[in-house]
């Protein structure tokens, strides 16, 4: 899905090279992130990108907006992961692999989205809305294929499975091999969500 830079109209697209750079900019942030946290140096994100910093001032005027687009863009992956699963032939499959996906994005954000929240008011405030709505649907759609196959339990419900990964997520993110003990976790909780 393209990305609209917070200096880019529709009416003009973004050149080749400043897409490449925003591009950049996206994918070291996320690094930065997953790595330090939602107060990543934006100098080394710059750095890491191959970009000056009046580039990503630029694209991003702040580090709000730059957080947001980062934290926008895990979301749409996450959307489409679930898309391309729905494909699976074994529903609680699909179902298991997305959840674990949804584990490892929560831990890689290390703090994003608390940040965010503290940033609310100088950002777009309905952004935290609108993310969680798109990954509640996303996750919907999988959870009915896997109840239809009998793969889940019929009173679990997408929000008690996306609390369970978000708790677990929280208490592991901090952790040097956080994405490793969240997915060992998440196994076995989810265990408990199928059918006896």
């Amino acid at each position: 899905m393209p990305h609209d830079s917070p200096t880019t109209s529709p009416a003009r697209p973004m050149r080749a090279d400043a897409r490449r750079n925003y591009d950049r900019i996206l994918t070291a942030a996320a690094e930065g992130i997953a790595q330090h946290g939602a107060e990543a140096s934006l100098e080394e994100i710059a750095r890491r990108a191959g970009v000056g910093s009046a580039t990503l001032h630029r694209h991003f005027p702040s580090r709000q907006q730059l957080l947001e687009a980062v934290f926008r863009d895990k979301v749409e992956v996450l959307c489409a992961t679930a898309g391309d699963l729905a494909a699976d032939p074994d529903p609680g499959h699909a179902l298991m692999t997305w959840l674990r996906a949804v584990a490892r994005h929560a831990v890689s954000n290390r703090g994003l989205a608390a940040s965010l929240m503290r940033g609310a008011q100088d950002g777009d405030p309905t952004l935290g809305a609108t993310c969680h709505t798109m990954i509640k649907n996303a996750g919907e759609d999988l959870l009915t294929r896997a109840r239809g196959a009998n793969a889940v339990r019929p009173d679990v419900s997408i929000t008690d499975l996306l609390k369970l990964v978000n708790a677990i997520s929280l208490a592991t993110e901090q952790e040097p091999d956080g994405a490793a003990q969240a997915d060992r976790l998440l196994t076995l909780a989810l265990t408990g969500v199928r059918p006896a």
